[in-house]
Order: C-alpha cells, then structure tokens, then sequence
C-alpha cells in the first residue's frame, strides 16, 4: 500500500552546488571553444564572426532581423562583423523577393568551408560527452539548458 501521507522532499541546491554548476559551465563553455578560436584567430576573426557563421550556415537565407533576434546583439555590432564576413567573401547577400530592403544571408563556399572546421571539434565533443553520459542525462542536460535560455530577462 502506498503511504499517501509520505511527501518528498523538495528539490533544492546549496550555494556550493550552484557555484559548482555555475563553474563548470565556465569551463566546458572554455573548454568548447578553444579549438574554434583558435581557426578564427587564423583569419583575424572573434567568437561574434563564429556565431554569425554558424547561424546563418544553419538558416540559409535568414534575413539580418531574424539573425540580430538569434544573436541578441546591437545592429551596429552585427553591422562591423557582418561587413568583414561579407568583403573576405565567407557570407554572401541577397535581396528580398518580396521586400528588396531585405538582406537574405548565405555562406558561399568559403563560409561553409570554415564553418565546417569550426563545428567539427565541436561536434566531437558533443557527442563523446552524450556517449558517456546516456540518453537520460542528454535529456536532462537539454532541460537545463532550456531552463537557462531566456531566464535572464
């Protein structure tokens, strides 16, 4: 018979524990980047030039409103990446179909190139870690990390 009287405890950290988590993303967030940083320091580019590639390498055709929401950056910020990722030939732009004010983004093959190198190590990493740790704790670990998105505001 089950005790209807029973109550478990409530889910709670201590001050030690979410310090702990805190820094161990610092770490893997450290760990996760450094072979990307270091390709992008080959072309004189930041981790900005590495979000811009990656997210329009993953919504090909995305316009420079939609990538400016993704990336929560200034206009202005997006404007001196994006003029240099544009000159060096690593994303091209294109008008809008139906709004010619539009810039409709895309990497050229330059771009695809370099975010391919940029992703792999990364990749790699991802995916050892979800190997070890199983199915239960990927899920878990998608949780968290959608419990963090956004929370900030």
């Amino acid at each position: 018979m089950t005790d209807i009287n029973h109550t478990t405890k409530p889910f709670s950290f201590t001050e030690d524990e979410l310090r702990q988590s805190i820094e161990l993303i610092f770490y893997a967030y450290r760990d996760f980047t450094a072979e990307p940083d270091a390709i992008l320091a080959e072309y004189g580019f930041g981790r900005a030039h590495h979000r811009v590639i990656y997210f329009v390498g993953r919504h090909p055709g995305i316009n420079v409103s939609e990538l400016l929401f993704i990336l929560r950056i200034t206009k202005q910020s997006l404007s001196r990446v994006l003029s240099q990722l544009v000159k060096e030939n690593f994303i091209m732009q294109r008008q809008g179909s139906r709004d010619r004010r539009q810039r409709l983004l895309e990497l050229t093959e330059k771009g695809e190139d370099l975010e391919r190198r940029l992703t792999q190590t990364q990749r790699e990493i991802v995916a050892r870690a979800y190997l070890a740790a199983g199915e239960e704790a990927v899920k878990g670990y998608h949780a968290v990390l959608r419990g963090i998105i956004n929370k900030g505001k």
